[in-house]
Order: structure tokens, then C-alpha cells, then sequence
């Protein structure tokens, strides 16, 4: 009885390798023929590709791509601080405040807020002494919506990571004299930064994606350099594909970046 057990078991054990296998190579022929296919289409121009992957306009939009990105962490991330306080200050008017913001910045689409701003004009048409349009030009209109937008979640992670702090300790501090502000800068920020660090790398890879919006605007990002092009050769697939090589180096070094900020943050 034992014995015909184990031989049934060796059986499913056999059939369920040989069904991983048969699966994992129908996968990839599968891509191998897309790959295949994209590749060896005559309707695809590698010269194009080649010619403007390292030109100056796609290296431009490259590097305002980064300038975005990086410019939109920084102010998401001050702005985020501040509103995640503001929900743990215990004051219901800053409570309500911040709320407010969070549910306001993330309900509302980013490809809206970024359109948004690029036409404040159509509100107000002038801001003080100066014209609106002079004012909000598409780099920074670009930048409003994506950092205002970005605040609004790097609350919810902030204020999550000051969850992840026992409330005992806040409590230990407040009771040999600390203020409450000096028990969250000396105590819970110093722990939470563990635990924020990993999801800060997650979102600078939304950023990262997320600039191709503000091709909506002409914005000077990575996309918008690639429309430009193909605009005026036709070369759209070709373009597309040069936009893609470089989303994906970025995408690649940033994952990187982020799985040494995760073992810091895990050692």
C-alpha cells in the first residue's frame, strides 16, 4: 500500500514537472516569435532607430525627463511630509486639511491636473503683474501636476511609515518632556525612514513613467521630443521603439538603485 502511494506521487510529481516545462516553453516560443516578428518586419526602420536613438533632440528630452523626475520625488516629498504630519498633528483642522488634499489630488486624474495647469490662463489670465502664459510654461505646468499630484501619495507612504512606529515609544518620550514635534523628528522619523526608503524607490519609477504624460502639453520630456519626430518623418513605430529603449534603461537602472535602498533598509 505504501508503496503504491509513493508511485502515484512519483507520477504527479513527474506529470506536474513535465507540465511546467511544457508551459514555460510554449512562452517562450511565443515571444520568441513576437520578438521575431517585430524584429524582421519590413515595415520597420532600423536605421531610423539607430540614427535618432542618441540624437539631440531624444537626449534632450532624456535629460528633462530625469529633470522632471527628480524635481517631482523632491517636492512630492517635502510637500508629503508636511501633509502626513499635518494628519498626525492631532489638530482636526490640519487633519481635515491634509485629508482634503489627499482625496482631491488623488481622485482627480494626472493627465487632467497636468491640462489643467497648462490652461490656468482660461482662469486667470494674469498672476499679479505678468501674464499667466508667461508665468506657466509647459515645463512648469508639467511640474505642478506631477509634484502635486505625487505629494498627495508620498503622504499616504510617509504617514504609513510613522504607523510602523510603536505608539509606545511617542508616549515614553512625551512623558520625560519632550514636545510631540520632537518625539516625531528624533524618534519616529529616524525608524520610518526604514520602512519609507523601499516605496520611495516604487514611486520614483511611477515618476519616471508617469513624465511621458505631460507630452499632453508639450512638455520637452522624452515623449514629447519622440512625437516631435515622428511628426514630421512619420517614423512612428520607429520613434515609439526609441522612446521604449530608453524608458527601459531607465526603468532598469532605477530598479537597481532600488533593490540596494530595500537591503539597506532591510540590514
Amino acid at each position: 500500500m505504501m508503496l503504491d502511494t509513493l508511485h502515484t506521487l512519483e507520477i504527479v510529481r513527474r506529470r506536474g514537472f513535465l507540465a511546467r516545462w511544457g508551459v514555460g516553453a510554449v512562452l517562450v516560443a511565443l515571444v520568441a516569435w513576437l520578438v521575431f516578428t517585430v524584429v524582421t518586419s519590413p515595415n520597420l526602420d532600423w536605421v531610423v532607430i539607430g540614427k535618432y536613438f542618441l540624437s539631440t533632440p531624444i537626449m534632450e528630452g532624456v535629460g528633462t525627463t530625469l529633470v522632471l523626475t527628480f524635481a517631482t520625488l523632491g517636492v512630492g516629498l517635502v510637500l508629503g511630509a508636511v501633509l502626513a504630519l499635518m494628519r498626525q498633528s492631532g489638530n482636526p483642522v490640519a487633519i481635515a486639511a491634509a485629508g482634503g488634499y489627499i482625496w482631491f489630488f488623488r481622485g482627480v486624474p494626472l493627465v487632467v491636473q497636468i491640462v489643467f495647469w497648462f490652461n490656468l490662463s482660461l482662469l486667470f489670465p494674469t498672476l499679479g503683474f505678468a501674464s499667466t502664459n508667461e508665468v506657466i510654461t509647459p515645463f512648469l505646468a508639467a511640474m505642478l501636476g506631477l509634484a502635486l499630484h505625487e505629494a498627495a501619495y508620498m503622504a499616504e507612504i510617509i504617514r504609513g511609515g510613522f504607523l510602523a512606529v510603536p505608539r509606545g515609544q511617542v508616549d515614553a518620550a512625551l512623558t520625560i518632556g519632550m514636545t510631540r514635534a520632537t518625539a516625531t523628528w528624533t524618534i519616529v522619523l529616524p525608524q520610518s525612514i526604514r520602512v519609507i526608503l523601499p516605496a520611495l524607490g516604487n514611486q520614483f519609477i511611477l515618476i519616471l513613467k508617469g513624465t511621458s504624460l505631460v507630452s499632453v502639453i508639450g512638455g520637452g520630456d522624452l515623449m514629447t521630443r519622440a512625437q516631435q519626430i515622428y511628426g514630421q518623418n512619420y517614423q512612428v513605430i520607429a520613434l515609439l521603439l526609441v522612446a521604449t529603449g530608453w524608458y527601459l534603461i531607465l526603468v532598469t537602472v532605477a530598479g537597481i538603485g532600488q533593490r540596494f535602498l530595500e537591503r539597506w533598509a532591510a540590514s
